[in-house]
């Protein structure tokens, strides 16, 4: 780079750094906008497509657990098993018989994955509540939180507490 020649090689060198920073700004402003999304699919009569004001007029409910430095934080969101309801899971009166071998998996964004059965998130069977969050203390999620958390305020590890959760899809193992 003959026209370079005139700068020191940390000078080069932060030029180098600044165009990739605007190159790198400049590709995130061109990804397409417009609310972000809930899919919920599988083996349902009906499948979501969900964004936070589909979740804002659904039963909501708030759930406080530990956060990290432990400080209490509330999350605020829809219990899962409403969510599977309205798209059609066997819950309650068809909780029975087969419909037991049923589960459901959670996807972040980033591919990290976790399962449930459907009896825990049954009144009749374990009472979990099990939220899709979409605020934490009042205000919608940021960043890597979300924007939609599933948050599970009895488990004794977090690890269940999906973060940029994108998909939940509802199995049968058995038909």
């Amino acid at each position: 780079m003959p026209y370079l020649s005139h700068l020191s090689r940390l000078g080069r060198l932060f030029l180098v750094a600044f165009l990739f920073t605007l190159l790198a700004l400049g590709q995130t402003s061109q990804q397409p906008g417009g609310p972000a999304t809930l899919t919920v699919s599988g083996d349902l009569t009906l499948k979501l497509t969900l964004t936070a004001d589909d979740l804002a007029k659904m039963p909501r409910v708030t759930v406080n657990i530990p956060d990290q430095d432990g400080t209490k934080v509330d999350y605020e969101g829809v219990p899962l098993r409403e969510i599977l309801k309205r798209a059609g899971a066997p819950l309650e009166k068809d909780l029975r018989g087969k419909n037991l071998a049923s589960y459901v998996l959670a996807t972040a964004s980033d591919g990290y994955q976790v399962v449930f059965t459907l009896a825990e998130l049954a009144p009749e069977f374990a009472n979990e509540t099990i939220v899709v969050a979409d605020k934490r203390d009042g205000k919608p999620l940021f960043g890597y939180q979300g924007p939609f958390r599933l948050v599970c305020p009895n488990d004794k590890a977090g690890a269940r507490s999906v973060r940029m959760l994108g998909t939940i899809e509802f199995v049968r193992l058995q038909k």
